[in-house]
């Protein structure tokens, strides 16, 4: 595909970053021209230097034959015009605008072709990262956690324990030791490399495992994997900006929230926009003295969510060395995404990462409904529809045991209309059935969609 992205900061930077991965044709407008080169000197993309919405400028980096646009320049108000010239002027199939205020949602007229912005899709990194730390506090024993088929269906990574009820134990020995628990682990990572996954592989305390399940069924096989925790009722924040009130937004009134913010104006904004549901307070979330005294011990949860990731990290070790159960912090940067994994922080959450998987879906090829990145990028996990018939498809009509998967590659579920299949060897793969897998190594997307494609025999 021949993809355009508009602006080469933090957000830019990453899609590009994995677009280029997926082989595709880049092409990224930027008006600062020493960050174009740095990008380039990684890259191998083209780069334009000057404002996306000058028609000019988009004619010179090739929007008359551009598949996919994605504006993710720092102003709402930029990537809005962006879509409307690249809709109108270019005709660009597809445009995905970054948008981070919440009066423009998916669907409203105000971002339809014609009469509106011209907006195909909406992405917002704040509240993606939103979306997930809500479920990670649903679900504390889990270390990170997605959705499928419309919340139908769930996976989560699982930190096992010495002494757990698996930890010793062979992957095809589980149905013995959890009878009547309807699961399936897809995949198994020892020190972040991935294992096979047949049933002679024995798990081992500290592995973190890949499970799939029905969403309802989720609490139980947690608990089933792990201790399960005590449910989280106090939370303390680091950092109002936009991602911490959007958070406290969605938390207040269910749980107790304490909100740290050093600017003192804007303490004063979070306090007037929160109300008393929300403790706000004005401090530094790396003065061990004021977390002390705030007995961030004594707190369920904690989460760094300032702009510095520095602070974030320090924030996070010290709540942790203070006592708190667990510790969320946001990250923006790759190489300290890495550093942070085997450190005492529980989770590292990058908002790259967060979003990239809602582009995917526009760029793979087949019916792709959904596409999750995993494990810092290196693993995925998708959710393919079937079509075709057992002529023109390889995997309609045939069993799971069948198909020629690449090694490692899991199917976990599949979606029947409003029914949720966990994938066993003997079952049949169906027309219309939504298929989830999971890829340990995301080199091996190709062949799952060649794999899945339909053959010419298909009308």
């Amino acid at each position: 595909m021949h993809i355009l992205i508009i602006g080469a900061g933090r957000v830019g930077t990453s899609v590009a970053e994995s677009l280029v991965s997926e082989r595709n044709d880049i092409t990224v407008i930027d008006s600062d021209p020493q960050r174009l080169r740095q990008l380039q000197e990684r890259l191998d993309l083209r780069g334009v230097t000057g404002n996306a919405i000058e028609p000019s400028v988009l004619r010179e980096a090739g929007a008359e034959d551009c598949d996919l646009l994605i504006a993710c320049a720092p102003m709402d108000e930029t990537n809005l015009v962006v879509c409307k010239l690249a809709h109108d002027l270019f005709n660009v199939t597809t445009t995905i605008a970054r948008l981070r205020s919440p009066e423009f949602v998916p669907g409203s007229p105000l971002l339809a072709r014609g009469t509106g912005f011209g907006v195909d899709e909406v992405i917002c990194p704040e509240q993606s990262v939103t979306t997930y730390i809500r479920k990670l506090i649903e679900y504390p024993e889990a270390l990170r956690i997605v959705e499928f088929a419309d919340g139908r269906v769930t996976m989560a990574g699982v930190r096992t324990f010495a002494g757990g009820p698996l930890v010793g134990h062979r992957l095809d020995e589980i149905p013995t030791l959890l009878p009547g628990m309807d699961m399936r682990i897809v995949g198994l990572f020892r020190q972040d490399q991935p294992l096979k996954t047949d049933g002679d592989t024995r798990i081992e305390a500290g592995d973190e495992a890949v499970v799939l399940a029905r969403t309802a069924a989720v609490p139980d096989v947690l608990a089933a994997l792990r201790a399960r925790d005590r449910p989280v009722r106090r939370v303390m924040i680091a950092g109002g900006g936009k991602v911490g009130l959007r958070l406290a937004r969605a938390l207040q009134g269910r749980y107790e929230i304490k909100l740290i913010e050093l600017d003192r104006a804007r303490c004063e904004y979070l306090a007037a926009d929160l109300g008393s549901d929300v403790l706000v307070l004005q401090g530094d979330s790396t003065d061990e003295d004021l977390m002390a005294d705030e007995h961030v011990g004594d707190m369920d949860v904690f989460i760094a969510l300032t702009s510095d990731d520095e602070d974030n990290i320090l924030a996070g070790l010290m709540a942790k060395r203070l006592g708190v159960r667990r510790a969320i912090v946001l990250i923006n940067r790759r190489a300290y995404t890495e550093l942070v994994q085997g450190t005492q922080i529980d989770v590292a959450i990058s908002p790259q990462h967060a979003v990239i998987g809602e582009l995917l879906a526009h760029v793979r090829r087949g019916d792709i409904e959904a596409v999750h990145s995993m494990q810092q990028g290196a693993a995925e996990s998708m959710e393919i529809i079937v079509r075709g018939d057992r002529r023109s498809s390889k995997v309609v009509g045939r069993r799971i045991e069948q198909l020629s998967l690449p090694e490692g590659v899991q199917i976990g579920a599949l979606v029947r209309g409003s029914e949720v299949l966990i994938a066993h060897h003997d079952t049949v793969v169906e027309t219309d059935d939504h298929v989830i897998v999971f890829l340990p190594n995301k080199r091996q997307v190709r062949a799952v969609e060649k794999l899945f494609q339909v053959g010419a025999t298909f009308f």
